[in-house]
């Protein structure tokens, strides 16, 4: 019976609001001849004898104005404002037909009658259209052939989406969410507002299948943050992109697209091939550096949901350690853990010893680094001394103190490393290889990800910050390509390492063929709704602009130097042995790179990098003073040719 009433064709929709609208007519009039006093048992009587004509003809004007105005054919839904109008000029005819025709024929009805029986019938007008909206929701929530959705953020956004979805045939939008504690119990166009921690409570009352981000403003790792929480408890989510607020009917509802960087993967996601691996940090002790950055943040959240007795966020950012301590403590009172901030520098070998030992840290998870390219390019000395020299003092302190578990978050970069960042990173595999072959109480791994989608300096911001502008989007070049990765699969793949970890391995993800950044930002600018403009689209949207490959950029990353990767107990888990430098190298390298920090000698210390990471492969030609005495540092290395 539901299925058969909501999905009735619209002129059978239409067909029944007319005859609506024209039975309102003798109802109102009856209604209004028991306002003036007219008894109940003589009023059908009185209607039949003294108006069997008058109605007729107010009926069949009803229908006619019904449908000139469009009322008859107009969605209940949007039944508000200009609507609402029309149908109250509706009623002020029907009055003033029924005076004027009373006074023609001599019905004997007063002035007064006419004005209450034009109000009685507007009254009766809106109010059959709200309860038949009313019951027409109801319908749509107990039928499983609707979409139901609810919005995630209550502002601006929200509320002009929430306008459009309305107009949408097959959807029903149901609440909003946010996290603003100050909204939760309050109503906004019509609709209730519950906290965004109510999420699975709304899911369970209203059905609701699918979730809509309205949130522009909120940051990447936030919604990625949302987006995965929502995920969890079986529900579809959808984004909204910044610039789309500017917009307005069909052109915002256009910009719905799957929520999230992983849309972008072109393959599935394997978040839940990745399990957790959840054993070796259940009730631990655990400390992770750079644990306000994106892949920090997401080692929170994922060691968080493994109940570790104590989680250290190390930090050198008092702004991001603020933030991220806030967002663990809402999730730690759930799971019971206690959080402990510390800011610091993994380069302070004093306060990282007292911090370890202080907490009784069982497992660190190093992912404090400087990782921007060009920026660690043209500051050496300081991405060496974060990034290498940071990596060595931190491991020796766990080392000393007894730690059972200690990974490093690497990077493909560091594969035949074309810049400074991925040498510093390769450099910080070295020492960290090193200490693996003899340190018998704890066990250290690497692991290697390819780009992360949606962290911070990652091509996805960027795009996204470009497209919202208008464009150009900037392309280093056409030829370029990366592996690529969700955040959440490379904060499993950290933690599933260190639960299998041996020691001294190098674990990489399949992730499939390489992807052109070309082709990334032509599917986010379709996404988007938007065309790429170009020679074959001259009127197209946004342009694409190559701007040239920047300093120490390569076209083309690799996961691995040598050949024969081992298996692991996880099909999409790669275990690799790279070679490594000995102890006596390892010790003279760090000796050199120490005392070139300590002289402030750019060129010494890419001099050191380039003896110490021998596939070292500078792809930055000299363009300054600089950049020629680092050429000719590392031609007085003399490295051996490849």
């Amino acid at each position: 019976m539901i299925k058969k009433i909501i999905t009735l064709t619209r002129a059978q929709k239409a067909s029944i609001l007319l005859f609506v609208d024209v039975l309102l007519v003798p109802l109102a009039f009856l209604a209004t001849m028991l306002l003036k006093g007219t008894r109940a048992e003589a009023l059908i009587a009185s209607v039949l004898l003294n108006h069997w004509l008058l109605l007729p003809v107010l009926m069949g004007a009803a229908a006619l104005l019904s449908a000139v105005f469009g009322l008859n054919r107009l969605k209940l839904k949007e039944y508000e404002g200009d609507a609402v109008a029309r149908s109250m000029l509706v009623a002020a005819v029907l009055g003033i037909l029924s005076a004027a025709f009373s006074k023609v024929t001599g019905a004997g009805l007063s002035g007064g009658f006419h004005v209450i029986f034009a109000l009685v019938y507007f009254a009766a007008y809106f109010g059959t259209r709200q309860v038949m909206v009313w019951l027409l929701t109801q319908m749509y929530r107990r039928s499983r052939i609707f979409t139901r959705v609810a919005i995630y953020g209550a502002g601006r956004t929200g509320m002009a989406l929430a306008r459009e979805l309305r107009k949408v045939e097959g959807l029903v939008v149901y609440a909003f969410l946010d996290d603003n504690a100050t909204l939760a119990g309050m109503n906004a166009n019509g609709l209730p507002i519950y906290s965004g921690v109510h999420a699975g409570l709304l899911r369970d009352r209203f059905k609701i299948n699918r979730v809509i981000l309205a949130m522009p403003s909120v940051s990447v790792d936030k919604q990625t943050f949302i987006t995965k929480r929502l995920d969890k408890l079986g529900l579809e989510v959808q984004t909204l992109p910044a610039f789309s607020q500017l917009h307005g009917g069909d052109e915002l509802m256009s910009r719905l697209v799957p929520a999230g960087p992983a849309a972008l993967l072109m393959r599935d996601p394997l978040n839940e091939a990745l399990t957790t691996g959840c054993s070796a940090y259940r009730g631990a002790n655990v400390m992770i550096t750079g644990a306000g950055g994106s892949i920090g943040l997401e080692l929170c959240r994922q060691v968080i949901g493994c109940r570790p007795a104590r989680l250290v966020l190390f930090e050198l950012s008092e702004i991001a350690l603020y933030n991220a301590e806030a967002e663990m403590h809402v999730l730690a009172e759930s799971f019971g853990v206690e959080i402990i901030p510390v800011l610091g520098s993994i380069c302070d070998g004093v306060h990282v010893s007292q911090v370890i030992e202080r907490n009784a840290i069982a497992v660190v998870l190093h992912a404090a680094a400087y990782k921007h390219v060009p920026l660690v390019e043209m500051n050496p000395r300081v991405g060496l001394a974060n990034n290498t020299l940071g990596t060595a003092v931190l491991a020796k302190a766990a080392r000393d103190a007894g730690v059972k578990r200690f990974v490093l978050v690497s990077s493909d970069k560091a594969v035949r490393p074309g810049n400074l960042m991925g040498a510093s990173k390769r450099f910080a595999e070295l020492v960290i290889q090193d200490l693996a072959a003899r340190a018998p109480k704890t066990i250290f791994s690497i692991v290697r990800f390819g780009n992360v989608l949606g962290s911070s300096g990652s091509v996805i911001p960027l795009f996204q910050q470009q497209i919202a502008r208008g464009g150009p989007v900037t392309l280093t070049d056409e030829k370029v390509t990366r592996y690529f990765m969700t955040i959440q699969e490379a904060s499993r793949l950290v933690l599933l390492a260190g639960s299998f970890a041996e020691g001294g391995e190098v674990y990489v993800l399949d992730m499939g063929k390489p992807q052109r950044i070309g082709d990334l930002a032509r599917r986010m600018i379709a996404a988007s709704g938007y065309t790429v403009r170009d020679d074959g689209n001259p009127n197209g949207d946004i342009e694409i602009v190559v701007t040239g490959l920047r300093p120490g950029e390569k076209l083309h990353e690799e996961l691995m130097v040598r050949k024969g990767a081992q298996a692991t107990a996880h099909p999409k888990i790669i275990r690799v042995r790279e070679d490594h430098l000995s102890e006596l190298e390892t010790a003279a390298a760090l000796r050199d790179l120490r005392d070139a920090v300590e002289r402030g000698s750019d060129a010494e210390v890419i001099s050191v990098v380039a003896r110490a990471v021998r596939e070292y492969d500078p792809q930055s030609l000299p363009k300054s003073a600089l950049q020629c005495r680092i050429v000719e540092a590392q031609h007085a290395a003399d490295v051996p040719a490849e």
